[in-house]
């Protein structure tokens, strides 16, 4: 049954989109909250908000997604580097795309379409290179 093999221990996207679901949740609520009611700029307010959701999804996902046992010492700075990578490569593209393609509430489009790259690069930079021991 198809939900059977999605549901299974062993299928770490769909654990990591579980993961994803609760950061994501606490990263946008505070992108928007610093974005629209402290009125922090568009760089800022990603950051921090993505910040704080990164740390949800490191303790998340190196317990229940991943299951390693990949030494801190190790896995943190690989995990704050590809949490890094893919913040500025996604969030600087989604601006670019969302100022050219869009006249108003670009910076809220652009959340999310970063958002979206973000996860998937996301994803395979945490499997492949932080807790892929």
């Amino acid at each position: 049954m198809i939900t059977t093999h999605f549901l299974k221990p062993t299928n770490t996207f769909v654990r990591f989109l579980l993961v994803g679901v609760i950061n994501t949740l606490v990263g946008l609520s505070s992108i928007f909250l610093l974005l629209q009611v402290v009125s922090l700029s568009y760089w800022l307010s990603t950051f921090v908000g993505n910040s704080i959701g990164a740390g949800v999804s490191y303790m998340l996902n190196r317990r229940f997604t991943f299951a390693s046992k990949a030494i801190h010492g190790k896995s943190i700075p690989l995990f704050v580097l590809v949490i890094l990578s893919c913040y500025f490569l996604s969030f600087s593209m989604s601006k670019m795309i969302s100022g050219f393609i869009f006249t108003q509430y670009t910076n809220e489009i652009a959340v999310f379409l970063g958002t979206g790259l973000y996860t998937v690069m996301n994803y395979l930079g945490q499997k492949y290179l932080v807790f892929s021991s």
